[in-house]
């Protein structure tokens, strides 16, 4: 019998919503897995949607004492992660980004490796800012393979030098939950040498794919590829190694996928409240679009995603579906929560909000002024 959508639900919430009373910021994003962090203030949403007694202080201190870590890699966005996970997104962002980075240095004589070693080499003593390492990056194409012709005016050529996934990045102003100017440093040389896993990119990807299994499963090829920024060859490949190992099962899905999971991997749960989730959260953006239909409709995806600018409402997540959205109105530290649940679903109890709030305030440095919770 297929798996039903309800079921895959429920099995990736009994992975996103584990039990994490008492435990540490590094140890629950290594439960949960990496979080989505173009919105600087993600993860610490995230967190305090996940953990309830994590304190915003906790969250800064991991990040200063890099037990976890930010930058951009999977699909060129930029992710919170602890220190290892960060090595397997290195890996599949050099496998995953390197069609964009030949369509636009177009190289003549130096190759891919040599340019990202540079990147890291000029980064490794001091952190460096996206205007030094787009004219590094400029500068080092011109002298070693002056036949290229790069293409680094754009948006997708300025990303490139400072999106390397090579390079960790921290805030130069404001604090580690703000939009501030950032500055971007190699990973190795805060994180200790990562060679054994550079050498073997097939280990890592797989590496990689049980991990997304173990926070997110089951997954389809196609989940597993979007959220990994690979294409469909090499996650079949990473799949064939994996079912191989005996370590994955499958499933067949409601639309027709195939669903893999790992051997033994937890049951499917119910999780009754309401969390407050933050922009491009795991429950929406760890999954292809087309099966992001597990934890929500069709119609209120749509709803949520803005794709006339890319941009995503934060998600109210109730009874374990995602059935409206939230916002912290106003300007400053000084906010009004409102929360909108859309019609023909279980209408948030004001006292389930209040209880995300007090979390939500103790990760997020917020002064709470009001709430509003309305139909929309």
């Amino acid at each position: 019998m297929p798996i039903t959508w309800d079921e895959l639900a429920g099995r990736a919430l009994a992975r996103q919503l584990p039990d994490l009373d008492g435990v540490g910021v590094a140890e629950a994003l290594d439960r949960v897995g990496p979080v989505q962090a173009q919105t600087a203030r993600s993860p610490f949403l995230a967190l305090a949607a996940r953990a309830a007694g994590v304190a915003h202080a906790d969250v800064v201190a991991a990040y200063e004492r890099h037990d976890v870590v930010r930058g951009s890699n999977l699909r060129g966005t930029v992710h919170t992660s602890t220190a290892s996970d960060h090595a397997l997104l290195e890996v599949a962002t050099r496998t995953g980004q390197r069609t964009l980075w030949a369509r636009h240095l177009r190289l003549r004589d130096a190759t891919l490796e040599q340019v990202w070693a540079s990147l890291e080499q000029y980064a490794a003593a001091d952190w460096r800012t996206v205007d030094e390492l787009g004219g590094h990056l400029r500068a080092w194409v011109a002298e070693h393979d002056p036949g290229a012709a790069p293409r680094l005016d754009d948006t997708q050529g300025r990303y490139l030098a400072f999106g390397h996934g090579g390079l960790v990045r921290r805030p130069l102003t404001g604090g580690w939950e703000g939009q501030g100017r950032a500055a971007y440093r190699t990973a190795t040389a805060l994180l200790g040498p990562r060679d054994d896993v550079l050498a073997d990119p097939d280990a890592a990807l797989d590496a990689l794919l049980r991990r997304h299994l173990a926070c997110h499963g089951p997954a389809s090829r196609q989940d597993l590829a979007w959220w990994a920024g690979l294409g469909l060859r090499v996650v079949d490949a990473c799949l064939a190694r994996l079912a191989g190992a005996g370590a994955t099962e499958q499933h067949q899905g409601p639309d027709g996928r195939t669903y893999h999971d790992l051997v033994g991997a937890p049951g499917p749960v119910e999780r009754p409240g309401v969390r407050l989730l933050p922009e491009f959260d795991a429950l929406m953006c760890a999954y292809d679009p087309a099966a992001r239909v597990r934890f929500a409709t069709a119609e209120h995806l749509r709803r949520l995603w803005h794709q006339e600018n890319g941009l995503v409402d934060a998600p109210l997540l109730v009874d374990g579906r995602i059935t409206g959205a939230w916002r912290l109105a106003g300007s400053g530290t000084a906010r009004r929560c409102e929360v909108t649940w859309f019609a023909g679903t279980r209408r948030p109890r004001r006292a389930e909000v209040e209880e995300q709030l007090e979390h939500l305030r103790r990760a997020y440095p917020v002064t709470l002024t009001g709430l509003d919770v309305h139909r929309g």
